[in-house]
Parts: structure tokens; sequence; C-alpha cells
């Protein structure tokens, strides 16, 4: 009976000793494999860095109107908002004050005429007379005097109606380009030409070319020398080279389709904000730029040479802290601090903490952590930028 008993015994601690050696067994076969990760090179590859700034835009000309003499407006002959032709009638002045005053001037051009022609005749009678003494010399000098002074006469009353004559020509403002005109600041019926009325009535811009107007600061231009020539900049329009290298950032963030070129250079740096004056023309075949829109330009200030970079999505930022998991010559995971400058594209631009023939991970980063084995593909990144 008691050996019955202890042969149970063994075979319970048999089957025990089995069990957990299977359990053992199945712990081991059941460890997980090394995680599949994507991994890239370190891009390296010359990059320009371009900044941003804002600028107002300008028609190629925009011309004022205003009214050079005072009177009632009588006639608006244009349509606002539409495009008006040089020389197109754009506002008629109550004339008729401006009538009177060549009329009048008329009369006292006729009357200095008159007495041109008497002081003429007189001098004329003198002019034998004084050869025999028949009349004083005094006279015959007082005679031509009186010619002389009716002479001048004659020449300020001829001045005065052309005067008269040049400021009832005013009283048709004319368009004095081909251009596109806005909102009339005056209506039928207003006294213009006199303050408190509206000094200018309109204004007429040419937009097919627009330029834009920005500032730089002093560090900004320094840069900016040392990428665009300035002799060229400097160089009258007919002999400048055209460089169109300048973009254009509008209102709701899209670029541009055409690009500009830099055309002028202000002469100093503005000593209060210590920064200078610069200006991009751009052509505007659509009529899409008008003047008046603020926008920003973007220019290239410098080229980096062999700079590194890595997706966005590598990159991890904590606290202002950047940084990316690299995977090692072993396979294992290590996370490496980073400095990240700006961002060009999809990808950050990368000053410390990585070299060109670092492996990256790109895919699977929720997956690892520092210290792990991992099984590593290496993929080629695809920008989605045309940085």
């Amino acid at each position: 009976m008691k050996n019955n008993h202890l042969n149970f015994a063994v075979k319970i601690v048999l089957l025990g000793f089995i069990v957990l050696l299977s359990t053992c067994t199945q712990k081991e076969s059941g460890q997980a494999p090394p995680a599949e990760v994507e991994v890239i090179q370190v891009i390296q590859k010359d990059v320009p860095i371009f900044r941003e700034f804002v600028g107002q835009a300008y028609g190629l000309e925009d011309i004022p109107i205003r009214a050079r003499v005072e009177g009632f407006l009588e006639e608006i002959a244009f349509d606002e908002g539409t495009r008006v032709k040089k020389g197109q009638l754009l506002y008629r002045i109550d004339a008729q004050p401006f009538m009177q005053e060549v009329a009048a001037q008329q009369s006292r051009v006729a009357e200095a005429e008159t007495y041109l022609v008497n002081a003429t005749n007189e001098l004329r009678r003198y002019e034998p007379l004084v050869k025999i003494n028949a009349v004083s010399q005094s006279d015959y000098d007082a005679a031509l005097a009186s010619k002389e002074a009716a002479e001048a006469s004659l020449k300020a009353a001829e001045a005065n109606l052309e005067m008269a004559r040049i400021n009832l020509s005013y009283t048709r403002i004319m368009s004095p380009i081909d251009g596109l005109i806005g909102k009339t600041n005056a209506r039928v019926g207003e006294f213009v030409g006199r303050s408190p009325n509206p000094v200018i009535l309109n204004t007429v811009s040419r937009i097919s070319t627009i330029r834009v107007q920005f500032f730089l600061p002093e560090t900004a231009y320094l840069a900016l020398a040392r990428m665009v020539d300035m002799d060229n900049v400097e160089t009258p329009p007919d002999d400048r080279e055209e460089r169109s290298n300048v973009e254009l950032i509008l209102a709701d963030g899209t670029l541009y389709s055409e690009k500009g070129n830099i055309d002028f250079v202000d002469r100093n740096v503005d000593i209060s904000t210590g920064s200078m004056l610069i200006q991009a023309s751009f052509p505007n075949p659509d009529r899409i730029l008008r003047p008046g829109m603020y926008t920003k330009v973007k220019l290239e200030l410098t080229n980096l040479e062999g700079a590194l970079l890595v997706p966005q999505r590598c990159v991890t930022e904590l606290q202002g802290q950047y940084s990316v998991y690299v995977v090692d010559a072993e396979n294992v995971v290590q996370a490496r601090q980073i400095k990240a400058s700006e961002k060009i594209g999809d990808l950050w631009l990368v000053e410390e903490g990585l070299s060109r023939d670092d492996r990256v991970i790109v895919t699977g980063i929720q997956t690892v952590a520092a210290g792990v084995t991992v099984n590593p593909t290496l993929v080629e990144f695809q920008s989605q930028t045309n940085q």
C-alpha cells in the first residue's frame, strides 16, 4: 500500500516537472521578433534659405487726379473702376466764369493793340520832324517811350489772355495715362478745387506691372547684397539685365504665379528703424494684383552647401527640444537629440546632432524605444513639396 502511494507521488512530481518544462519552452518559443521599421539615410544637399517680408503693392504709375481750378463739378465722364485712355475726358468743371475771363482778357489785348498802333503812328510822325528840329528831342523821346510802353502792355495783356485760356482748359480734366481709374471722391454739383473739398478727385493707375515695396533689416540687406548683383540694380532700366528671382505670397497664402525683379534699393538705411527700402516689380498680365494690397515678398538670402535634413515626421518635439530615433550598426535604437533650425518644405534643417551616415526611423516610431533591437528597412524619402 505504501509502495502504491510512493509511486503515485513520484508520478505527480514528474508530471509537474514536465508541465513546468513545457511552459518554459513555450515562453522561449513565443518571444516577439524584432520590430519592423523603415529608416532613411540623413539627406544631404545644398539648400537655399528664403525669408519673407511684408510688402505693399503700388501701380507702375499711380497718378492722382486733381482740380487745378475752382468751380462746381458739372460732369463725370467715366465709369468708376474701368479702364481709361490717355487724353480721355474724366471731369468737367463749370466753365462760364473762365470763359468770361477769357473774353475780358481778349478785350484788354485789343485795347493794348489799339494803344500800340496809336503810339507807333505818333512815333512815326515825330521821326522826320526831329531830324529837322521841328519837334524837341524830349517830345520824340516821350513818343518812343509811349510806343515801348504800349508794346509791354500788349505782351502783358497777351500773357493774361493765355493764362485765362489755360485756366479755361483746366475745367476739362483729362486722363494723363492709359490705366485703371478708381472711385470718384467728388460728385456732380460739388464745389471742387478748394478745401475742405477733396484735393484728389481720383487716381489712375497703370497695373500691367505692379511695384511691391518692403523693408529689409540691415543684416538681411547684407545677405541679399551677396546674392544680388547690386551694380545691375543701380543700372538704368533700359540697360538692366532682367533676373526674375523674387516670389510673392498673396494674402490667402498662395504663391503668385509670376516672379519679380528687384529694381530699386534705397541709397541709405533708415537710422530710426535700421531698415532699408527695397522695391521689386512683378508682371501683372491677369490684373490680379491691385495697388494697396499687402503681400509677402519671398527672397533667397543665402545658400547652405551640404546641409543635413530629415523629414518632419521623424522629429519629436517636447518643450522646445527636438529628437529623433537613430538605428546604429547593431540595429539598436538610440534616441538622439538634435538642433533643428527651420522647416524647408516637409523637411527639418538639422544643425547639430546628426551626421550624413546616420539612419533615422521614419515609420514605426510609436512602436520602438531606446535600446530596443529592430529589423530596419532602408527606404528613400519622397518629399511632397517642391523644396
